[in-house]
């Protein structure tokens, strides 16, 4: 479902980035671009919309302002904390007045959600986005498809397939730019089980092993959410994993140290994406240093430097890519 919007935008993604380096090669800036790519995908899914602009693909750049404006704030404050989530005794501090931004930032979201509830709602054209296959299932079960259920599943989406696809590619290409003999070794495979004729496409990812391998331990090394996004508290004692949990706590969970423990074992949109800008162009870093692979601050665990680097297109970007695709 959905695959030709994600088809859509990759193409769009490997024209953009083919522009300036069809003769040689030319500096790129990935972070934002993977960013974009996430989040046009999951916005076209979700409304149909895409709010990150390629030349005057964004219809409404008003609407559009206020989606990227929003987002921002959101990941801004995102990994904040009130003291009072420690030590209960202080949950009436509220320093920097966090608790009130997060109000403000909640009742922003709320309306721009059901603003677009409502425009398709008010269409006389069905689409098929997530919104409008949940304005049908409301008619049929308006108690389980409530608007506030609604707003709250397109939420989800948005906050957690976005962001952190976009940081798993970042690191996956960090990792390819520092082993370049990892790079030449996936590039041959997919010449050899792709070729240059076509674009991989989804369906092809379960013929390169090699590239899954890749991503499998680019997500065991950097995942992209290391504590797991915890959002349930015990409501009463109970014992986990033969550790006891008192009543009202949150259990963090750290991916990153049980995925680094050698005492425990061990995306296919993620792939397709990693694929295509390796079958497409040729890298290499931007000068003899290595990529800074220092981690950033975040929920989602960023790099701390975006990534950049120098790629140059390969002949099959001379061929015609699949044309653009309607919701």
């Amino acid at each position: 479902m959905f695959l030709g919007i994600r088809r859509d935008e990759v193409n769009h993604l490997l024209r953009k980035m083919s522009r300036n380096s069809c003769q040689d090669f030319a500096k790129v800036e990935l972070k934002s671009m993977f960013t974009e790519l996430t989040f046009n995908i999951i916005m076209r899914m979700v409304a149909g919309k895409r709010y990150y602009g390629y030349g005057g693909d964004v219809k409404d750049e008003e609407e559009a302002r206020q989606f990227r404006e929003i987002i921002k704030e959101a990941f801004a404050n995102a990994g904040m904390s009130n003291p009072g989530e420690c030590v209960p005794l202080l949950w009436w501090i509220d320093p920097g007045g966090l608790e009130k931004r997060l109000m403000g930032l909640g009742k922003k979201i709320d309306a721009f959600l059901e603003g677009l509830i409502d425009e398709k709602r008010n269409s006389q054209e069905k689409g098929n986005t997530m919104i409008d296959h949940l304005l049908s299932l409301q008619t049929s079960q308006p108690e389980y498809y409530t608007d506030q259920i609604i707003k709250l599943l397109i939420l989800v989406l948005i906050l957690a397939g976005t962001n952190t696809s976009a940081t798993t590619l970042e690191w996956a290409m960090s990792n390819l730019l520092n082993n370049p003999d990892k790079l030449k070794k996936a590039r041959a495979e997919l010449d050899s089980e792709i070729g240059q004729e076509k674009l991989m496409d989804e369906p092809d990812v379960f013929k390169l092993h090699y590239l899954q391998n890749i991503i499998s331990k680019t997500l065991r090394l950097y995942p992209a959410a290391p504590l797991l996004q915890p959002v349930h508290m015990a409501s009463k004692d109970c014992t986990i994993g033969g550790y006891e949990v008192p009543s009202k706590t949150i259990v963090l969970f750290n991916a990153w140290a049980i995925h680094r423990d050698p005492k425990c074992g061990m995306m296919q949109p993620v792939l397709i994406w990693r694929g295509s800008l390796i079958q497409c162009f040729e890298w290499k870093r931007f000068d003899e240093a290595e990529v800074d692979m220092a981690e950033g601050h975040g929920v989602t665990m960023p790099k701390a430097a975006p990534l950049e680097a120098m790629c140059r297109a390969r002949p099959i970007m001379n061929k015609d890519l699949s044309e653009s695709v309607d919701v």
